[in-house]
């Protein structure tokens, strides 16, 4: 029988997010307070323990690595073997060893953190060394993937790896007592990055200086583009409707919803309304652009988001940030410094000689910013927070897949709000948001981020799997591979994404409405209702087709959906000079595709309501319409009509909307909320109908159109008062940011 003094030596492999969050000055703090001695180190993804002590202590240290592992972790042991006390170092207390570059592919890429409370009190603190230093962090806080080169996450492996700590900090550095104990990326003013001021001719080197004159120039109405964490910044008073303005003159975008900047939650909560569900979300470490109700005493400016009732709001997720917003009065549009529709640019000299009058000034740092990172996007619907965009804070996004694969795959997604996904075994990454790929730098930054997922996890893909559009850039490069090619249909992957959610446990009717993708009888669907699982779904319902006069610039045109609506329903339209020449090209099909688009319906019904005709920029339409419900109360409303076409799919007819939709008898919020009312009954209606003919299944909404929060939470309401459980996706977009994934799961599936 072994005493309680019995000594143990164990070998541990702990997995997960283990590097890059503090978790082994973690390790040496509980192995020291338990009188443990041994060793640990980063492996390349992994961090390795050997420990010796007595049974209890030993007992007691693995149980503690984890249930008081820092917030920011997410450890488990994968490894955990009894040795022999041989293999230990020879000391007699507990030690951090170099880390050694093992290979393997149990890697775990953290995400960025915004500044921890202790550092922002050091931040602002007038007796401590760090006072008004913008890149102050601990273990606990700061740049993570954008900063990482490779892992093992060392110094060396870092954007951090030019700048050599001073005494100062490397005291800091090896002192256990110290909270910045083995933190990587520890700096100070006197051995870390600096801050650079350039307003024309003028260029200011040093923080202290640059900091100043950005805070005079935002105060007297300017715009900066400021250098983050993942990107460039636009900044400018977001109370001034001549500062924005000027802004989206001068970033020549005139109507896209700009994100808003507070200083702090209370902040948020003078200008826009917050429940604890949206605060909560708010005050996250990711620190996510939010979408939140304007009050109706805001005083922001009305430019920031023209005809919406919705504003993206953020808090400070960097001490640069913070530091901007102390000295401000007010709090600050910040909006990516790129050309609209591009990725978020990371390089000054880029910026200046590509957009040089983007901005009157720039403020620029010299700690390079190894991976861009666009700000997550969120808002609430059906009381849950659901993302639009994964971006800074939330990507790589790491998930567990319902199945296991039996070879690496690369899924690469659409060509709007694309991202890419990486998946082995039963683990799937997911990229952070890519955009629209459809410029060099878009192609360029799809290209880098597959080759650094493979390059950072240390796997290679061995078959690749794209959107089945032959003109989408993300099928043209996977068809230019060398590697085997597996074409998804568009919505079928929408389908199967939100099915992976709930892991196959039920049959799934899938409404997937959206834009436009191409669907498996060759036409483009994007009002349509997918019956059964991964690799088997069956297309049971539909909208009834029209066409788009003129292609893919109805995307941008909605009065040509809106004409082309009354055409087929036999009326005549001619609001448009160019419609007599539309409708001869309509009449004999010329580059007039025909199309189920839910997503082109919205348009149509935003252009008869007088809201808009030409857009500039995505899903413009639908919002406006969306906009102009709020605050109505949902109208009772009958279902479309809905009969079964000769392949016994169920086809509704959208012309009934048609009427109502241009009655000058009703306002436009009521018409609008009459439209969303009816889609709602009218999905609720088909899956009655369906469900008597198939028997029980989950419902799923998923597809862009689900980012309206109307018609999302009226057909969730109308759906379970049926007795559906209805499922919205809350881990990823339910936008084409999320095809990637469900490319995986389809292609998994038919395998």
């Amino acid at each position: 029988m072994r005493s309680d003094h019995t000594v143990s030596t164990i070998h541990l492999r702990l997995s997960g997010k283990v590097q890059g969050v503090g978790f082994r000055p973690h390790i040496y703090r509980i192995a020291t307070e338990l009188g443990i001695t041994g060793w640990a180190r980063n492996l390349r993804g992994e961090v390795e323990i050997m420990a010796s002590g007595t049974e209890q202590a030993t007992a007691l240290f693995m149980r503690r690595l984890i249930k008081e592992a820092p917030a920011v972790a997410s450890p488990r042991i994968s490894q955990r073997n009894e040795t022999d006390s041989a293999r230990l170092t020879a000391t007699a207390r507990f030690a951090i060893l170099d880390s050694i570059h093992e290979e393997g592919e149990n890697i775990h890429l953290p995400c960025d953190l915004d500044c921890c409370p202790r550092c922002l009190d050091e931040l602002n603190d007038p007796t401590n060394r760090r006072y008004r230093y913008p890149f102050i962090n601990c273990a606990q806080c700061g740049p993570r993937y954008t900063a990482i080169i490779q892992l093992p996450y060392d110094r060396a492996s870092t954007s951090m790896a030019s700048f050599p700590r001073c005494a100062q900090c490397e005291k800091e550095y090896r002192n256990p007592a110290d909270r910045r104990f083995h933190t990587e990326a520890i700096s100070c003013s006197t051995c870390g990055p600096q801050l650079t001021f350039v307003a024309g001719n003028t260029r200011l080197n040093g923080t202290a200086g640059a900091l100043i004159k950005t805070e005079q120039l935002l105060r007297a109405g300017k715009s900066i583009a400021i250098k983050g964490i993942g990107g460039y910044h636009l900044l400018c008073a977001a109370s001034s409707d001549a500062a924005v303005a000027r802004l989206r003159r001068q970033k020549g975008r005139p109507d896209k919803p700009l994100a808003v900047m507070f200083r702090n939650i209370d902040a948020v909560r003078r200008e826009l309304l917050c429940d604890e569900i949206t605060t909560a979300l708010l005050c996250e470490r990711s620190r996510p652009i939010v979408l939140c109700e304007k009050r109706g005493d805001t005083t922001l400016s009305t430019l920031i988001a023209p005809g919406l009732n919705q504003i993206g709001a953020l808090l400070p997720y960097s001490p640069l940030h913070q530091l901007i917003l102390n000295s401000a009065d007010t709090a600050l549009v910040v909006t990516s410094a790129n050309i609209s529709g591009e990725p978020v640019i990371t390089e000054g000299d880029e910026l200046e000689a590509r957009s040089g009058d983007i901005a009157d000034a720039f403020l620029h740092h010299d700690r390079p910013i190894i991976h861009s990172a666009d700000d997550s996007l969120f808002q609430i619907i059906d009381k849950k927070p659901r993302p639009l965009r994964l971006g800074r804070g939330h990507a790589p996004l790491e998930l567990t897949l319902p199945v296991t694969l039996d070879r690496p795959l690369l899924a690469v997604g659409g060509q709007m709000k694309n991202s890419i996904a990486l998946a082995w075994d039963n683990r799937i990454v997911l990229s952070p948001h890519i955009g629209e790929l459809d410029s060099p730098r878009s192609a360029d930054l799809f290209r880098k981020t597959i080759d650094s997922l493979q390059h950072h996890y240390a796997v290679s893909a061995e078959g690749v799997i794209c959107d089945a559009h032959p003109d989408y850039f993300s099928h043209r490069w996977a068809v230019d591979n060398s590697l085997p090619v597996t074409r998804v249909y568009h919505h079928h992957a929408h389908a199967s994404a939100i099915a992976a959610e709930q892991a196959f446990e039920e049959s799934s009717l899938v409404f997937t409405w959206d834009g436009t993708g191409l669907g498996s009888d060759g036409t483009l669907w994007g009002g349509d209702a997918l019956l059964g699982r991964p690799g088997m779904w069956q297309r049971v319902a539909t909208m009834r087709p029209f066409r788009l006069p003129g292609g893919e610039r109805t995307a941008r045109e909605a009065w040509r959906c809106a004409a082309s609506l009354c055409w087929h329903a036999g009326e005549a339209w001619a609001n448009h000079p160019q419609a007599a020449l539309l409708l001869s090209a309509w009449e004999k099909g010329i580059n007039a595709p025909f199309t189920s688009s839910v997503g082109r319906l919205f348009d149509g019904a935003a252009s008869l309501l007088g809201l808009i005709d030409h857009t500039t920029f995505e899903g413009q339409a639908a919002m406006l319409l969306q906009a102009s419900a709020d605050n109505i109360p949902s109208p009772s409303a009958a279902p479309l009509p809905s009969t079964a076409n000769s392949e016994g799919v169920l086809v509704s007819d959208w012309q009934p909307l048609l009427i109502p939709l241009q009655n000058q008898n009703e306002t436009v919020a009521q018409r609008a909320a009459l439209f969303h009312s009816v889609l709602a009954h009218t999905i609720c209606e088909l899956a009655v109908e369906i469900r008597q003919q198939h028997g029980p299944f989950i419902v799923g909404l998923n597809g862009g159109v689900f980012q309206n929060r109307h018609l999302a939470e009226q057909a969730i309401a109308l759906l379970e008062e049926q007795d559906f459980k209805v499922i919205l996706p809350q881990q990823l977009p339910c936008n084409d940011g999320a095809l990637c994934y469900g490319q995986i799961i389809e292609a998994a599936a038919q395998r």
